[in-house]
């Protein structure tokens, strides 16, 4: 009873410093909120809403399924989840977060994984998009395709480490299907992918129009979450709450052998992902391998601000989020470690060579820097392709409302 009356007493007291904040601040939160609608509007919407809608049809037509059952024998004993796993860890490693959590939660409400199952799945299927890592961060913020390999190796393989360790994660949901001398069998997911098409029985057309509908609402939630964030980090800054907070991470940086400066980007990249990796590059004080360390752990722990779009996506479900924040948490220190074993024998190794065909061809860089322009193009049409989906949502809705 005390301990609820307390949280009642903080969450208000929270929400009161903000709404003052927000008085004293004008000018400020106004440029921090367009600066995370810009954000949505010109990336984020852009880039995950045909993911969203091809996901909801390919579940719809038991293609989802399908996958799954080839993909048993490798999921099962790897990480202790369905076949379909695999489908949600490809395509939120191609997406970025929160696709996975989105996909998992929609799984787990179609019945194909338990609540173990979906705890353990998606702690390590919310990922960064390469997109965003090579075109973004290293081309962008540190003008270093180059570095864009060490980030990515670190953060997917930190991801992998997440999902090894979270299989011995619950009692309970790893029984089914877990017979070792399980084989790929094309007739049985053949089978599975005709059973649940039939099962589901929409039309094409419904089917198309709830994936869409589905996808700008989940997609309107995170936009929401992203200029809320962006607002609350600049309110943190100019209330000097980071500064405070940055004090008791400079002894861990210290312990670790860190500069100090790097604590107000460590911060602000806990909040938000994009402005902790921006300002990361931006110190000088740091060199840069401490700098991709910071990013690494930056990029995994993935901000509050997505942890908050997860958590309002699993409030749909009866998945638990507390086992999704220690998964990130591990996934940061994971990927910064990474970041300094491989700093030798990928970082440094590719630079010292001219053209590294002994490492990776040089139409890997060329595609590196193919991924930044098509980042600065996205950019610009952006906004342009949000509009649209969203008056084709509002004809759809309409429609609905209607009939």
């Amino acid at each position: 009873m005390l301990r609820s009356k307390f949280k009642t007493l903080l969450l208000a007291t929270s929400v009161t410093i903000m709404a003052s904040s927000l008085i004293s601040f004008p000018q400020e939160s106004f440029e921090a909120s367009i600066r995370g609608l810009n954000m949505w509007w010109e990336i984020v919407f852009p880039s995950l809403l045909p993911f969203f809608i091809v996901s909801e049809m390919l579940i719809g037509f038991g293609v989802v399924k399908f996958i799954g059952v080839l993909l048993e024998p490798l999921m099962r004993p790897l990480f202790k989840v369905p076949g379909v796993g695999g489908f949600v860890w490809a395509m939120g490693m191609a997406s970025g977060y929160p696709s996975g959590a989105k996909f998992t939660a929609r799984l787990r409400q179609e019945g194909q994984l338990t609540r173990i199952e979906s705890e353990r799945l998606v702690s390590f299927t919310n990922s960064s998009n390469p997109l965003f890592i090579f075109g973004a961060v290293s081309v962008g913020f540190f003008n270093n395709a180059h570095l864009g390999i060490l980030l990515a190796l670190s953060h997917y393989l930190g991801n992998i480490c997440v999902g090894l360790i979270m299989r011995f994660y619950g009692r309970e949901g790893s029984n089914k299907r877990n017979d070792p001398k399980t084989k790929f069998k094309m007739r049985s997911a053949l089978s599975a992918l005709h059973q649940t098409r039939i099962k589901d029985n929409r039309p094409i057309g419904k089917l198309l129009g709830d994936a869409v509908t589905s996808s700008i609402q989940t997609l309107l939630m995170i936009g929401g979450f992203i200029i809320l964030f962006s607002v609350i980090n600049k309110l943190l800054y100019h209330l000097h709450i980071t500064a405070l907070l940055a004090k008791g991470v400079e002894f861990i940086l210290s312990a670790l052998h860190l500069p100090q400066i790097l604590s107000i980007p460590f911060i602000s990249g806990l909040f938000e992902i994009t402005l902790g990796s921006q300002m990361t590059s931006q110190v000088q004080d740091a060199t840069l391998l401490q700098q991709a360390m910071i990013t690494s752990f930056i990029l995994a722990f993935s901000g509050f601000s997505v942890q908050a779009q997860v958590a309002s996506i699993l409030a749909q479900t009866d998945i638990r989020f507390q086992p999704f924040f220690f998964a990130r948490i591990l996934h940061g220190f994971f990927a910064s470690l990474f970041a300094l074993l491989l700093w030798k024998p990928v970082y440094l190794h590719l630079r010292s060579s001219e053209q590294p065909s002994n490492a990776l061809p040089v139409s890997f860089f060329d595609q590196a820097a193919h991924m930044s322009t098509f980042y600065q193009k996205m950019i610009a049409i952006g906004p342009i392709f949000t509009i649209s989906a969203l008056a084709i949502y509002l004809l759809i809705l309409t429609k609905r409302l209607k009939s």
